[in-house]
């Protein structure tokens, strides 16, 4: 059984910096695209980075610059690093994972999903 465990979201002030992480178990993700994807109280979910197992990364524009999206294979594990976090980043957060070609944060074909952990920005 698949299962995609995220970690690691919390509270904290504007400017602030968080790492999530998501686990993978029953499945092992070399080869696929992985991707975090965040849905903040009455919005649409919106996906914010992916990347391939070659380390190809895309980000979506309101992110760009501030998280960092890694990976590490052996671990089968998938990382976002976000730094200088605002209160628009106030979401929960997903990671996601699928056999996709063209491996993008746009991409509405990933296949597997986690069960979200909370990030919350405020003063």
């Amino acid at each position: 059984q698949v299962q995609l465990v995220e970690s690691g979201g919390g509270s904290v002030q504007p400017g602030g910096s968080l790492r999530l992480s998501c686990a993978a178990s029953g499945y092992t993700y070399y080869g696929d695209c992985m991707g975090w994807f965040r849905q903040a109280p009455g919005k649409e979910r919106e996906g914010i980075a992916a990347s391939n197992s070659y380390g190809r990364t895309t980000y979506a524009d309101s992110v760009k610059g501030r998280f960092t999206i890694s990976r590490d294979n052996a671990k089968n594990t998938l990382y976002l690093e976000m730094n200088n976090l605002k209160p628009a980043d106030t979401a929960m957060y997903y990671c996601a994972a699928g056999p996709i070609y063209v491996c993008s944060h746009k991409s509405d074909s990933f296949r597997y999903w986690g069960q979200g952990t909370q990030v919350t920005v405020s003063a």
